[in-house]
């Protein structure tokens, strides 16, 4: 955020410079170029983004309990909040995290990090980050061996190509059920065939259901 009164010769002089502190983009930039700018606190409070940022970057001082209301209602803020303030979960924000499903995913894999979100589940399953979670977090404590399928999103990912074959490599299995739509992406069957040709594996009737 650009800075005018900094760049001005005499910055009294401009319109709104007695209450530039309530301006949160504002306020934020300029307490990071000179320090705690406690007169702005309740109005950068008020800003989830820079709430998150004053409190990482400025205030340093842990959790902003103040703030966290606000921050708490925007899973972009909440996210990162619990990841670099409070560098734990944020029990607080997760019924709004878990409506967001990239931060959702994110949250879990980052920040909970014992398993499966199942209140965040349905979110997940329908977005376009439902093979990240499930290879990233139903699947994170398999090393070797095979992965285990996660049957309540399957119905969601046969809709689209791109997921069907994504699956189905992340599994390292055959899925003919999936086979007439990615069929319809001449990429995707070729990513898929290839896996089928050149890897040794099981029937996916056959894996551990998550």
């Amino acid at each position: 955020m650009m800075n005018l009164y900094e760049y001005h010769t005499n910055p009294e002089t401009l319109h709104g410079y007695k209450d530039r502190f309530k301006i949160p983009g504002f306020a934020y930039e300029e307490a990071k170029r000179t320090g705690n700018w406690t007169e702005a606190e309740p109005y950068i409070m008020k800003d989830p983004t820079y709430a998150y940022l004053y409190a990482r970057d400025i205030r340093k001082k842990g959790r902003w309990p103040e703030a966290e209301p606000y921050i708490m209602k925007d899973p972009y803020s909440a996210y990162w909040y619990a990841r670099y303030v409070i560098e734990g979960r944020f029990p607080e924000a997760e019924p709004y995290i878990m409506k967001d499903p990239e931060y959702a995913y994110m949250y879990a894999r980052d920040i909970r990090k014992k398993g499966r979100w199942s209140e965040a589940e349905p979110a997940i399953a329908t977005s376009h980050v439902v093979i990240r979670y499930a290879n990233d977090v139903i699947n994170d404590d398999v090393t070797h061996g095979f992965k285990k399928r996660w049957k309540e999103a399957e119905p969601y990912i046969l809709r689209d190509a791109q997921k069907s074959a994504l699956y189905a490599i992340m599994l390292n299995t055959p899925w003919e059920e999936a086979e007439p739509i990615i069929r319809t992406s001449n990429y995707w069957w070729g990513r898929y065939e290839s896996m089928v040709e050149d890897s040794n594996h099981t029937s996916i009737d056959e894996l551990e259901v998550a």
